[in-house]
């Protein structure tokens, strides 16, 4: 994973302690809804045209500056600004076996732009929540979802370790590249298998990251994902979607 990425999950952390307004390089003051709009521009993947996104590109301002930079701006890594391969392996999933979805109360954890929620829904979920505990990935989703003309239930609430959210327990968790650090892949991982046995159906999209379950996963499809080496290690990464099994 490229150097400005290894810091992502340090700075989900510390993203939620920051004020309420960012400036940018100019002294502007801007909200977090003006800062996403002002730093994205909306698009759509080459693997999922049916579906438009706040994204960053690669030439904007936001990917140039380094850490020292993003600290003294006040600006934060914008993780929910780029559709992940994984993510986008699972959406385009979603939207083209719409059975997996049909009717059920999914939730996406670890949402960022929404994009595996937003597809959900657009395949038939009859409840979709977006979970991220950053208040940037939430509400960047929620635009992302009137962008789409779909609805669904977000919060920054840590739901990981928990039986069901505010709308019950789920038929079905969808996790897009989640697999970056150790310590947040294990506690993923122990408690996404305590709900198998409940009856809970987990879908993994990933290209595979460092700290992936190796053991109790079965492949469904792989998905050539166009990206960008600016962000990746390459301008294509193959992106698996995943069933967890007992």
């Amino acid at each position: 994973m490229p150097g400005c990425w290894k810091s992502v999950w340090r700075w989900r952390r510390a993203s939620r302690r920051q004020a309420r307004e960012y400036r940018t390089g100019s002294g502007v003051s801007l909200s977090k809804t003006e800062f996403i709009i002002a730093n994205t521009v909306v698009q759509s993947t080459a693997l999922l045209p049916e579906i438009q996104l706040h994204l960053a590109s690669e030439d904007m301002p936001i990917w140039q500056m380094d850490d020292a930079a993003r600290e003294a701006a006040g600006v934060p890594l914008p993780y929910w600004a780029f559709a992940w391969a994984g993510g986008q392996a699972l959406a385009r999933y979603c939207l083209d076996r719409p059975g997996t979805v049909a009717g059920k109360h999914v939730l996406d954890i670890g949402a960022g732009s929404g994009l595996e929620a937003i597809a959900a829904r657009m395949a038939g979920a009859a409840v979709v929540e977006a979970v991220d505990t950053d208040p940037f990935a939430i509400l960047a989703a929620e635009l992302n979802a009137k962008l789409n003309n779909v609805e669904i239930e977000t919060s920054t609430e840590d739901l990981i370790g928990q039986p069901g959210g505010r709308f019950g327990n789920w038929d079905l968790i969808m996790i897009g590249d989640l697999f970056f650090e150790q310590p947040l892949a294990k506690h993923l991982e122990a408690w996404l298998r305590g709900l198998l046995p409940t009856g809970v159906e987990v879908l993994i999209g990933d290209p595979q990251r460092t700290f992936m379950p190796r053991q109790g996963l079965e492949k469904l499809i792989t998905y050539a994902v166009p990206t960008t080496s600016a962000l990746e290690d390459s301008d294509l990464r193959n992106a698996s979607v995943w069933r967890m099994v007992e």
